[in-house]
């Protein structure tokens, strides 16, 4: 049987970090890119349609590193990128866009890729393991990387349920993950590094216990938060809004502009009315939206 010659490969959005869990902790949310991969005549890869080319440089990269770790003969591409997660908003949208082209040349190819492999190499594209876990994976992910190289290892993961919601506001604010870092110190207070950790790992061990209860005011980061939230008007102040309304508790996604929320599901739509009204009082013009994890991960169509 000869294999497909166009495929398409949807990956779900997602959350990192969760507070102090820096590079390591990351959810998949139930927002999703599509990423449809087209085998060519030719040995160029170009995007279907000209809105699709800002993504060129990660995807020529993906391609780059997926053929030349499986030894498959390389071929041109046109690819289609196209779906509800937005670009450098702190949702994953990077991962969506390198974990599509490398699952959609894996089919294409018959090269067998594992998901765990998958991980393994968009982590090495991303650098960091947190949203490259949970975009492939689904659920709710602890990653786990090589402390020298920073390789991937393994993911312990578990399944979240529904009647827990994850209020979103974005301000219209884009933020680049690669200078998002620049603003992060080189070294930390020893103290602050003590009690981020104890933050990451309560709040890991209340997601694998089932007591959501446990989540209320879990999150004190002193890591990451502390450096980027002062260059997101209105950003800490929309989680403490959030909290204040019900949520149990609220962290910068990823690198932002995003803010995210913990919540019971009937008390959504409360906590989302208290975030947004954050930003629009301030005059920021934000999206807002109630989600809810995705536990399949990356799939095939």
């Amino acid at each position: 049987m000869s294999n497909p010659a166009s495929v398409t490969i949807t990956v779900p959005g997602s959350t990192s970090n969760c507070g102090a869990g820096f590079d390591t902790l990351g959810m998949a949310v139930n927002i999703a890119n599509r990423v449809t991969v087209t085998q060519s005549g030719s040995a160029e890869i170009s995007p279907a349609r000209p809105s699709d080319g800002r993504a060129q440089e990660m995807v020529s990269a993906a391609a780059e590193l997926f053929f030349k770790s499986t030894g498959k003969s390389a071929f041109g591409f046109t690819y289609r990128i196209e779906g509800e997660v937005p670009a450098t908003r702190g949702l994953g949208s990077s991962v969506t866009v390198r974990a599509g082209i490398i699952a959609a040349l894996d089919s294409l190819s018959g090269s067998g890729l594992t998901k765990s492999r998958m991980v393994a190499l968009v982590t090495e594209l991303e650098g960091h393991p947190d949203n490259a876990a949970a975009g492939v994976l689904g659920g709710f992910c602890v990653a786990r990387s090589d402390p020298n190289t920073g390789a991937y290892i393994d993911t312990v993961r578990i399944e979240v349920p529904d009647d827990l919601a994850f209020v979103t506001a974005s301000p219209l604010l884009e933020v680049s993950t690669h200078a998002s870092r620049g603003t992060l110190p080189g070294r930390l207070p020893y103290f602050d590094a003590v009690r981020s950790i104890n933050s990451a790992t309560y709040f890991v061990a209340a997601m694998m216990s089932g007591d959501y209860e446990r989540l209320r005011h879990a999150v004190s980061d002193y890591m990451h938060q502390p450096y980027r939230l002062p260059g997101i008007p209105g950003a800490a102040e929309a989680i403490a809004a959030g909290v204040k309304a019900g949520a149990l508790t609220g962290w910068l996604s990823g690198s932002g502009s995003s803010v995210m929320c913990v919540v019971r599901r009937e008390q959504a739509e409360v906590v989302l009315a208290a975030m947004r009204d954050v930003f629009t009082n301030a005059g920021h013009a934000c999206e807002a939206m109630i989600l809810h994890a995705d536990n399949q991960g990356l799939r095939l169509g």
